[in-house]
């Protein structure tokens, strides 16, 4: 079968413009679930399609796969284990998880509710004396940064100095090389190893000495697995230090915004304590800290709704796309945490289901109940609020809201 191109659709998707509501730019690409774009790449926007691919094990994670390298990626040595395919990925996969849940550290998260309550009350505590709050700069970022810090074992102060690279970093992530400047992707490269180089420093302060942090255990553990390379420390290292704080950054954004944007909501979530969990679930599904999956490579050619997509294709898989599918979602566009049948795609699906889930959505949980119980009729200063430019990781820059001095 032949696919209708739709690449006036993506590229209004990806467009600046439409960062505050692509949903209904969604609901147009959907006509075409598989959209083949004039860069030979195809776009997948519906639900069951999504699914299928994220299963697929004939679609491949690892851009050395593409037909077309990706600019920035054409010199990739040692890939995040995001990026790689079975059985590599499968072996970092679990010699990280070793050190970070079940079944071997299976109380890691949940034993973290103490210390995140700690972290989220003294935040809020800093709204004090405050006209207005940046949602953002005062709580959302702050909170998941000194978590991951310390998991990992990286100095609280450096964050002035990752956040400069980690922005570098993430900017490459939509790069495109023919509307926006070389500039950007040489400063991602040189983010990315300066960023590289500050791990592999903290690691070799750590080998052959005792501690609790990430960095530690797998610097000195000798599992089943054998021990990671130290440059596979590093790039590990550096996927759980951008991963782990900048989709909760938006999800806890995007959660408080939603709540503001429902009363009715925040209201109940005042008086049921229960509700944050199928409420943190449903913000997965409505309003997701990632929203596109840019690329998978194709094995071999391979069937999806009738369409062929080409060995060697880029394929983009729209995950935010696919929790507004009217075929697997009703009413998909109402926000309703009462929602019992609620598959989202908010955090992936398959192999690479996200790795930081269990302590995004715990994060997320604590951060809602108290901002809700905390503030006193908070408003929103500005709807729409300012957006990133990233439509990958797609959250507010700025969330300002004024509360009651009552």
């Amino acid at each position: 079968m032949t696919t209708t191109e739709t690449p006036e659709t993506l590229r209004r998707i990806l467009d600046y413009s439409s960062r505050a509501d692509p949903y209904p730019l969604y609901a147009e690409l959907r006509q075409t679930p598989v959209a083949r774009q004039d860069d030979g790449s195809y776009a997948i926007s519906t639900y069951h399609e999504l699914m299928d691919v994220l299963h697929n094990p004939h679609l491949s994670s690892d851009v050395r796969n593409l037909s077309h390298p990706l600019p920035g990626f054409d010199a990739v040595t040692t890939p995040e284990f995001i990026n790689l395919d079975p059985p590599e990925h499968d072996r970092m996969r679990r010699m990280t998880m070793r050190h970070f849940g079940p079944p071997h550290t299976p109380g890691l998260v949940t034993g973290m509710e103490g210390d995140l309550t700690a972290i989220v009350t003294s935040l809020i505590d800093g709204f004090a004396g405050k006209e207005q709050i940046d949602i953002v700069d005062d709580f959302a970022y702050p909170f998941p940064v000194t978590v991951i810090c310390h998991l990992l074992g990286v100095p609280r102060e450096d964050e002035p100095r990752f956040h400069v690279w980690v922005n570098a970093i993430i900017e490459v992530m939509d790069y495109n090389p023919q509307t926006d400047p070389k500039e950007i992707l040489d400063n991602g490269t040189r983010a990315e190893q300066d960023l590289y180089q500050y791990l592999g420093g903290l690691l070799e302060q750590r080998h052959g000495r005792p501690g609790d942090d990430l960095l530690t255990r797998l610097a000195n553990d000798d599992g089943p697995d054998g021990r990671m390379t130290d440059g596979e420390i590093v790039t590990t290292a550096g996927l759980l230090l951008i991963a782990g704080h900048e989709t909760t950054v938006n999800l806890i954004t995007n959660g408080m915004l939603t709540l503001l944007r429902h009363p009715e909501v925040l209201q109940r979530l005042r008086g049921e304590p229960g509700l944050v969990v199928p409420l943190v679930e449903e913000l997965l599904r409505y309003e997701p800290p990632v929203h596109i999956i840019p690329w998978r490579a194709a094995y071999s050619d391979i069937t999806v709704a009738d369409t062929t997509i080409p060995k060697g294709s880029q394929v983009m898989l729209m995950l935010a796309s696919g929790n507004r599918d009217p075929n697997r979602f009703h009413d998909p566009d109402r926000f309703d945490p009462d929602r019992s049948d609620n598959q989202h795609l908010g955090f992936g699906s398959g192999i690479h289901l996200c790795f930081g889930g269990p302590l995004a959505r715990l994060e997320t949980q604590i951060a809602l109940t108290h901002l809700v119980h905390r503030l006193n009729q908070p408003t929103l200063s500005n709807d729409p609020p300012p957006y990133r430019s990233s439509p990958i990781l797609r959250g507010p820059i700025h969330l300002h809201i004024e509360q009651s001095d009552g």
